[in-house]
């Protein structure tokens, strides 16, 4: 009966999909999606498993820091599903306030049991056990070698020091503390310097507030607000609310009628920014998933054509099933072969090129990423974005505007391939463009208009 429950828990849910993580390089809400269609569990138990999955994912590489110590084998010599069980108490015990520490431990040790291999039992329990005495229930605002950053500014005081000093290694801090790859706190170190790495930090350690934006083709955001009460309140662009409640997104009154999609603010400022008119043709070069494919259309009254393209199928299709949902029906989707591979020639009115990045500026949302990306990376997304612009840029009309925009903070994505690009298209003017900065009120990213000469 233990091995039954415990393969039907929330714990062993996220477990399973953590593992599955580590194998493929897909997006981690598309595994945690896949697995709760075909799980049991009780609404409560699907959240739980959710914060632990995410939590786990953004906060590894604090949680490497604790645990390695207290491993004496080398990390290799740990299978991966034990690393993964490990995190996932240590998580609980350190960075979850609302488990009893006994329930944590007790529970994750259980983990053992479901995966048919028992004799693993003494050592999690040995290890998550050793971590028992670093726990406190004093919080500061400072940060410290022995201060585990929470959430908003506040730290979990440890029994000791266990994380390196702040003062004397600052870059090994944020990069232990607030579980960022070491490369990349040192290259934020050196771009915004301490109090804005430790700002940046709290706002990554955490899921981003859920943002929805009300499809105003069926309904007033007022009206929205109106039938959900004190469960959202209006957000910073006309059409956006800031849930609150804990619901899942099929839940949330209005979702099967249409009435909402869930997307960041600073990704609705992109649509706004191309703003296409109604009875327009309309590019779509880089949609999938297709929160701001969907926004065009809405922009546009649901009237002219939008040409939604991407390398994903599976993706594509997901995108035609939120146009019934949300009543669309300009959008055309297109499969590429590549994502260089030329889409159709147009002219486009407007074209949107949402190229793909390090996604820098939502390592809260998709926290794989942080630990997906490498140095050497960079250089390969810019050729890539750069190569997308032109390709935007030779379909767009005379007198037509295109839109560049990424989830990324990193300058070489963003500014810099929109000045390479216009330094050889004599034809091409910067309008206007935004850096949306992480934490303010929302997620990271930019975009650049540019308007086609007639």
């Amino acid at each position: 009966m233990t091995i039954l429950l415990a393969k039907n828990s929330a714990r062993r849910l996220a477990l399973d999909v953590l593992l599955e993580c580590r194998k493929k390089q897909a997006f981690v809400q598309d595994l945690l999606d896949q697995s709760l269609r075909r799980t049991p569990l009780s609404p409560a138990d699907r959240r739980l498993a959710t914060q632990l999955i995410y939590g786990v994912l953004r906060r590894r590489g604090t949680l490497d820091a604790l645990l390695r110590p207290r491993i004496n084998r080398q990390a290799h010599q740990v299978e991966p599903w034990i690393w993964e069980t490990l995190r996932l108490g240590a998580f609980q015990l350190l960075l979850l306030s609302h488990i009893p520490p006994h329930a944590a431990l007790n529970e994750t040790v259980e983990l053992a049991n479901s995966m048919n291999l028992p004799r693993a039992k003494g050592f999690i329990n040995g290890v998550l056990r050793s971590l028992l005495p670093l726990l406190t229930q004093v919080e500061t605002t400072a940060s410290g070698p022995d201060a585990l950053p929470l959430a908003n500014g506040v730290y979990r005081q440890l029994g000791r020091p266990v994380l390196p000093e702040p003062s004397a290694f600052p870059v090994e801090y944020l990069a232990q503390a607030f579980s960022l790859p070491h490369w990349l706190a040192a290259r934020w170190h050196v771009r915004f310097g301490w109090e804005e790495c430790l700002r940046l930090g709290f706002w990554f350690a955490g899921p981003s507030p859920l943002t929805l934006r009300v499809n105003s083709l069926r309904c007033e955001r007022a009206t929205f607000l109106a039938n959900v009460g004190d469960s959202a309140e209006p957000g910073a662009y006309p059409q956006s609310v800031r849930w609150h409640a804990h619901l899942p997104m099929t839940e949330i009154p209005g979702f099967a009628a249409g009435h909402f999609v869930v997307q960041d603010e600073a990704a609705m400022q992109v649509g706004a920014a191309l703003a296409p008119e109604p009875g327009q043709y309309v590019l779509d070069l880089c949609a999938a998933p297709g929160g701001k494919t969907t926004h065009l259309a809405e922009l546009m009254g649901n009237q002219g054509h939008v040409l939604a393209c991407d390398v994903d199928r599976r993706k594509l299709e997901s995108l035609e099933d939120t146009c019934c949902r949300l009543g669309l029906t300009i959008i055309e989707t297109k499969v590429l072969d590549g994502p260089c591979s030329a889409a159709p020639p147009g002219p486009f009115d407007c074209v949107l090129v949402d190229v793909p990045c390090s996604n820098t500026g939502v390592l809260g949302k998709r926290p794989e990423a942080r630990w997906r990306l490498k140095p050497k990376d960079l250089p390969h997304l810019v050729g890539l974005q750069t190569a997308l612009l032109h390709q935007g840029c030779d379909r767009a009309r005379r007198g037509g505007k295109i839109v560049y925009s990424t989830c990324s903070i990193e300058p070489e994505e963003n500014r810099q391939v929109v000045q390479a690009v216009l330094e050889t298209r004599a034809d091409f003017t910067l309008e206007a463009e935004e850096a949306a900065v992480p934490g303010l009120p929302a997620d990271g990213g930019y975009w650049a208009r540019l308007r086609r000469q007639g």
